[in-house]
């Protein structure tokens, strides 16, 4: 194995990746986090909707007359049918296929906010998501993320190797960096990787570990050596089943769900979790879009039942616990000749959590009229994504707010959004 980690590299990033979850022993729980015990961390869970979602039917801007006109066979009829939209605050609707998060809005927290983007003018997914999650639009060479940074500079509540995890085989640009985090598949089968830049951000921690330990390294675990390893090697075969869905919560079928039940897991097993990410796609939804029903209805009823699911597996528990929603760009305005759209600006991005000002729509408007479009199409962007970021970096995980979470852009507090409390 060629492993270019250091041993002082290895610790900062986590120093160890468990294979597997479950009952962990009181002196496993010492040595993994380090000093200080367990407390309960305020958390954040990041969710990627990869592939541009249209934030245009997911939130519907039913006050606005120029949206019908654009949008012939896709738009979202008013509210007041059985069909129609989810009328929020007068103005603003959720689509009826998301009816899971309107009990949240009534309780104040969901919070939404609209014309949010990125000020990058490409229509790539790629080069866009690239942006978002380095949190450095236009810049292509940045080589860690914008969440990566941030827990950098976050008070660590625990020295948890489980502070960062990503659900997915592959670990996501936003949480590559020096901290190092987890990339999991699954909770049953954990395919964790290191997201250290000394490591490649991909080497298996376990292999890495290893080879630490034949070049004698023996202490990593604060003295408890070869017999801790061990230990952890024996947790492959323990399970996270004990902590089963509550409150009635019932997560939807698919890896959306499973990833979203498997991060109530983790929070509820007290790992020293700080920061949570998945994604979903198939957003891109060029023709066939649908209205009402369709593939975009069936893909945000996903969505919402997942995140609805869990705000109520959590309970009490949502009162440390934000959760982000974020896409690379929005959709254009018109529906075009496939019933379907295409590569647009701004979108609508959704925070709900205890630490959320809900039942609010954050941002201005800027209106779907012809003359108000950016180049002519779309819906121009009002809020950059990084203002929105960095109130839940800063109000939330407590990072100072001059901390350089987003390089070259400054993320003045008073242009924040004001969605958190």
């Amino acid at each position: 194995m060629d492993c270019h980690c250091t041993r002082r590299s290895f610790m900062k990033g986590g120093a160890l990746a468990l294979l597997g979850l479950g009952a962990i022993p009181h002196f496993l729980v010492r040595a993994a986090y380090a000093q200080g015990g367990v407390s309960r961390p305020k958390i954040l869970i990041a969710v990627f909707q990869r592939g541009a979602v249209d934030g245009l039917s997911m939130v519907v801007p039913h006050g606005d007359p120029s949206y019908y006109g654009a949008r012939g066979s896709i738009a979202i009829a008013r509210p007041g049918g059985s069909q129609g939209s989810l009328d929020l605050d007068g103005f603003f609707g959720l689509h009826p296929s998301m009816a899971a998060l309107k009990p949240i809005w009534d309780d104040r927290r969901l919070a939404l906010v609209h014309a949010c983007g990125s000020p990058d003018t490409t229509r790539s997914h790629f080069d866009a998501q690239d942006y978002m999650e380095s949190g450095t639009p236009g810049v292509k060479s940045t080589p860690d993320g914008w969440l990566a940074r941030g827990l950098q500079a976050a008070p660590a509540t625990s020295s948890s190797p489980f502070r960062a995890v990503a659900m997915g085989s592959q670990m996501p640009r936003t949480l590559r960096g020096e901290l190092g985090a987890i990339a999991m598949g699954s909770a049953g089968d954990f395919d964790v990787k290191q997201g250290m830049a000394g490591m490649g951000g991909g080497v298996n921690a376990r292999a890495g570990f290893e080879s630490l330990y034949e070049q004698g390294v023996k202490d990593i675990l604060h003295g408890t050596g070869r017999e801790t390893f061990e230990a952890v090697k024996m947790l492959k075969a323990a399970k996270l089943e004990r902590f089963q869905p509550e409150n009635g919560a019932q997560y939807p079928r698919g890896k959306f769900g499973d990833n979203l039940k498997q991060i109530a897991q983790l929070i509820k097993a007290d790992v020293g979790l700080q920061v949570a990410f998945a994604d979903m796609g198939g957003w891109d939804t060029h023709a066939a879009q649908g209205n009402e029903r369709g593939q975009l209805a069936s893909r945000l009823t996903e969505f919402s039942d997942g995140l609805a699911a869990l705000y109520r597996d959590l309970g009490d528990r949502m009162a440390d616990v934000v959760v982000l929603t974020m896409s690379e760009f929005g959709r254009t305005v018109r529906e075009n000749g496939n019933r379907g759209t295409d590569h647009g600006h701004a979108t609508a991005m959704l925070v709900l959590g205890g630490p959320v000002k809900g039942g609010r729509a954050y941002g201005r408007w800027p209106g779907l009229a012809p003359e108000q479009l950016y180049e002519g199409r779309d819906l121009a962007v009002t809020t950059d994504f990084r203002h929105l970021f960095a109130e839940v970096a800063v109000r939330h995980l407590g990072i100072p707010a001059s901390a350089p979470i987003f390089p070259g852009f400054s993320t003045n507090p008073a242009k924040y959004p004001g969605a958190l409390v």
